[in-house]
């Protein structure tokens, strides 16, 4: 598909009318699911069912039921929620309920159209994925990682235009055209598949130095480093990782306890969240992936790298912090203009981070090339890939 016919559609999506896209926010879950809009029944009992339970009870819904493709659940309850088989729901509610899928996550092999086909071949008359129901209740529902409400997307829409323009290579522009395609209209059949190369370490892009300074923020237990280290051996310069929750600082610290003396000497650990400034911050260790800076019963210290990096020379940096990447970027300003490092930086936190990154990035400096690359289904895992012209493995574009 052409440059110019993915900038066409782009240009579509956003010349909607905003009193357009608001009234479809708020009228498209009723529009799907009359006569039975209060009539529910959850499929998936999983972390966002369980948030969409908490949402309709603040709203007065209670579901008649959840249905799970777990065997070991049927017969049981959830938060006093009693969970059936798919086809005993069907049976008992498929001509007189909705069934709102509330099952999308980063990990598993399916798709929505897959999760409502599943229903819809038990002849459930109404399936519609959780996002309609999240528009007509944003205030309890959203935002919900990048997804929340459309309307949005079009009042950002000169940055979003001028994002498009920065990206470099038509894989990127059609990810992104299809990202803000799934905002404004949540069509998840359009998010094209995961790419084949590892998460953070794009082959085709750039390859790694034997002299690297690698900057790991978000390393939770050491999956970036053991990925890091199967490349490399022992030819980097140094590796320095940041990890806020105490639970998977700690698996950390003994993964590379374990590791060659050699290998351990050049790597530093800190238990430190990493943003704009050097400050203390709420945070929820959950001991996961998912451990987020913000909320929380806990406390961390946060640090900027560029304080904490100021006697090195970054030439590599990944960030993938549960939606503080913004911040963390503000904090590294003076090193990303001395150094131009490479940057693998996550953008499917937050709605708009997708065109907030990239062009605060490019405010910084404009000797990056930028990427955008899905590592997973449904827009999780996405990475933007900055990448500096010198290390560049293809030869840029005229810009």
């Amino acid at each position: 598909m052409s440059q110019l016919s993915l900038h066409a559609q782009l240009e579509g999506l956003l010349n909607e009318d905003i009193a357009s896209v608001i009234n479809r926010e708020q009228s498209a879950f009723d529009d799907l699911t009359a006569p039975f809009s209060e009539s529910l029944v959850l499929f998936g009992t999983g972390n966002l069912g369980r948030k969409t339970l908490a949402g309709l009870r603040n709203v007065g819904i209670e579901p008649l039921a959840f249905a799970d493709n777990n065997p070991a659940l049927w017969g049981t309850e959830v938060e006093g929620v009693q969970v059936l088989s798919p086809k005993e729901a069907a049976q008992r509610f498929g001509r007189s309920a909705v069934f709102v899928v509330t099952i999308w996550r980063a990990i598993g092999g399916d798709r929505m159209a897959q999760r409502c086909q599943q229903l819809l071949n038990l002849q459930c008359s109404r399936v519609v994925p959780f996002g309609y129901l999240f528009w007509k209740y944003p205030q309890v529902f959203l935002p919900h990682y990048a997804f929340t409400l459309p309307h949005t997307v079009c009042e950002q829409a000169d940055d979003i235009r001028r994002v498009f323009a920065l990206w470099e290579d038509e894989a990127s522009r059609s990810e992104y055209l299809a990202q803000i395609r799934w905002r404004i209209l949540l069509d998840f059949d359009g998010l094209p598949s995961p790419i084949i190369h590892e998460i953070y370490f794009p082959d085709d892009l750039v390859m790694l130095l034997p002299d690297e300074v690698f900057v790991d923020c978000g390393a939770f237990d050491g999956d970036t480093a053991r990925s890091f280290l199967c490349r490399q051996g022992t030819a980097f310069g140094r590796y320095i990782a940041f990890e806020p929750d105490p639970a998977n600082f700690q698996q950390l610290k003994h993964y590379v306890s374990t590791l060659p003396r050699l290998v351990q000497d050049k790597m530093t650990l800190y238990p430190y969240a990493v943003g704009a400034c050097r400050e203390r911050v709420q945070f929820e260790a959950s001991g996961t992936v998912a451990s987020t800076i913000g909320h929380g019963a806990s406390e961390v210290e946060c640090v900027t790298l560029d304080e904490m990096l100021d006697d090195l020379r970054p030439t590599h940096i990944k960030a993938d912090i549960e939606g503080y990447e913004l911040e963390a970027l503000r904090g590294a300003r003076r090193l990303i203009e001395r150094d131009t490092p490479v940057i693998a930086i996550s953008v499917y936190h937050r709605q708009d981070h997708l065109w907030r990154i990239p062009l605060l990035i490019d405010s910084m400096s404009n000797q990056y090339r930028y990427f955008l690359r899905p590592h997973d289904l449904e827009a999780w895992d996405l990475v933007l890939y900055a990448v500096p012209v010198s290390r560049l493995i293809a030869k840029p574009t005229k810009r």
